[in-house]
């Protein structure tokens, strides 16, 4: 049975005229809130991807240094002879260092890769290459202008055998693009001296002055 007096209807709620602007109010603020948030996440986006390419950066070069241990310890092991006395792949520094019956590790397997390409493959650099000789000259000016001997005695000899020496190093500076990309070019397929990222970027960090990943060497030539 409906009680409802027909003669009386429902009450219409109608907000006061102050109420609905005060929600018009939120909504812009809402909005203005929304999109200072927006602006700043683009601002710090560049800073976050170039913090993550400068740790990348950082492992690429505790990686590249130890395979220049490794390079050093295997060549003094071998005789100190070039070339016959240096590897002639990575796989050669995995295996290790005989040691009575058994051989002990020199390069752990994920130094054994480069941190900066997407192939993982360290470019191998020979004894007497091009890109070897353009690293001397930029640690030799990184050096002010005087090439850097390597303390060991041994590793010194290496040294006279793999580079020419570099006299009255000039800094005539450099215009010279990063072209980005890897690089896909063939590594050396026999003895080498040091390895090189494919990552042809621009870097973050300066390794010794150089900010292409690509032609930072790691050797054990200039330590």
């Amino acid at each position: 049975m409906n009680f409802r007096n027909p003669a009386f209807h429902d009450p219409v709620i109608t907000l006061p005229p102050n109420r609905q602007g005060e929600e018009g109010y939120t909504l812009v603020a809402l909005l203005a809130f929304m999109t200072i948030l927006a602006i700043f996440a683009m601002a710090a986006a560049p800073k976050l991807s170039q913090q993550a390419q400068r740790e990348q950066e950082k492992e690429e070069i505790f990686r590249g240094e130890q395979v220049a241990e490794a390079i050093q310890i295997y060549y003094k092991l071998h005789g100190t002879t070039v070339p016959q006395s240096l590897p002639t792949s990575v796989e050669q520094l995995l295996e290790g260092i005989p040691q009575g019956t058994k051989k002990v590790q020199i390069l752990r397997p994920s130094a054994a890769r480069d941190a900066l390409s997407t192939s993982g493959e360290w470019r191998l650099i020979a004894p007497q290459a091009q890109a070897l000789l353009d690293f001397e000259r930029s640690v030799s000016i990184y050096a002010g202008g005087v090439p850097p001997r390597p303390r060991d005695n041994a590793i010194a000899g290496l040294q006279d055998a793999s580079v020419p020496r570099l006299v009255n190093v000039l800094n005539t500076g450099s215009t010279e693009t990063a072209p980005g990309g890897q690089d896909s070019s063939p590594s050396s397929s026999g003895p080498f001296v040091g390895v090189a990222s494919r990552s042809r970027r621009t870097s973050v960090i300066n390794y010794y002055g150089i900010d292409r990943h690509d032609q930072w060497i790691f050797t054990p030539l200039f330590r």
